[in-house]
């Protein structure tokens, strides 16, 4: 915004109603209020205060310009605090970017967290898309594949997360359990088309089962799970999120050429301040006690 300094000197001369007191308010020659004045009525086209023996008052449009003024210099001053204070203190907004995966293993820590920390308001995002932390799109990212590549991020290892092929009950009383890897092309599948290129277990599945037998195909992983229980085939899902699910009978175990490797991801600039700091130990310590993944 080019003009802000002639914006944020209209608000000051209709807060205090004078030249010479925005003048001083600012700390500029009341000249200069004069010229910014003149300046941003000859650039909006019209009249933004009536000028008179005790000062100046706002005309409509002018109150107009005030609003917008005020709000935008409340939140500057709102972000200079924010800023002043990160890292010097575990409050204000707290961005995690994870895969939707792990929802069920995260809500507990995110609990907890606050429970610690209340000041702090959690923002946790699990959309498809890769977020930027050096864009500061968020400041703590849980990835899984290969290890991130982006310059001036942080990357710590952070476990393996096992997933396993299961079935529903009612799929297996219908159809039976297949005995062994050559009887899984004469049984269904639930595929999920937007991670089956990336995810080892869905690779492991297009080069052994038959691409007419994957009769069921998704795009969220949460859909997957759905049409697993629903009885539409065998799929893959976490076994820490199968163990939750009664309905669901295991028909491979996890096999090391299933896991996929997760990620801890900070940017350079947030990665010692002192919120960053104590949500990952925080989340360390809840993951060392977490046995199914």
């Amino acid at each position: 915004m080019d003009n802000w300094d002639e914006i944020r000197t209209a608000y000051q001369v209709a807060r205090m109603g004078t030249v010479s007191g925005a003048a001083e308010a600012m700390g500029v020659h009341h000249a200069t209020v004069i010229r910014h004045i003149d300046a941003l009525e000859k650039r909006l086209g019209a009249k933004l205060f009536q000028r008179h023996a005790r000062g100046y008052t706002a005309t409509e449009a002018g109150r107009d310009l005030l609003v917008v003024a005020q709000t935008t210099e409340e939140q500057f001053g709102q972000l200079a605090s924010r800023i002043k204070g990160q890292g010097e203190q575990v409050a204000g907004e707290l961005v995690v970017t994870s895969i939707s995966g792990l929802t069920a293993l995260l809500a507990p820590v995110f609990a907890s967290f606050q429970d610690h920390y209340p000041a702090v308001m959690i923002r946790y995002l699990t959309d498809r898309r890769l977020f930027r932390l050096d864009y500061g799109e968020a400041h703590v990212a849980i990835r899984a594949g290969n290890a991130p590549q982006e310059p001036d991020n942080v990357v710590m290892p952070f476990g393996r997360m096992r997933a396993a092929l299961y079935a529903s009950k009612a799929y297996i009383e219908a159809h039976g359990m297949p005995k062994n890897e050559a009887e899984l092309a004469q049984h269904r599948f639930v595929y999920n088309e937007t991670t089956g290129n990336r995810a080892p277990f869905y690779k492991w599945m297009t080069d052994r089962v038959p691409h007419d037998r994957l009769t069921f195909r998704v795009s969220l992983p949460e859909d997957s799970l759905t049409a697993i229980q629903a009885g539409l085939g065998l799929g893959f899902v976490a076994v820490y999120e199968a163990n939750r699910q009664a309905d669901l009978v295991q028909v491979m175990a996890p096999i090391p050429e299933w896991d996929a490797p997760l990620w801890l991801v900070t940017h350079v600039d947030l990665h010692r301040t002192l919120k960053v700091q104590s949500f990952l130990n925080h989340l360390k310590s809840a993951a060392a006690d977490w046995t199914d993944i």
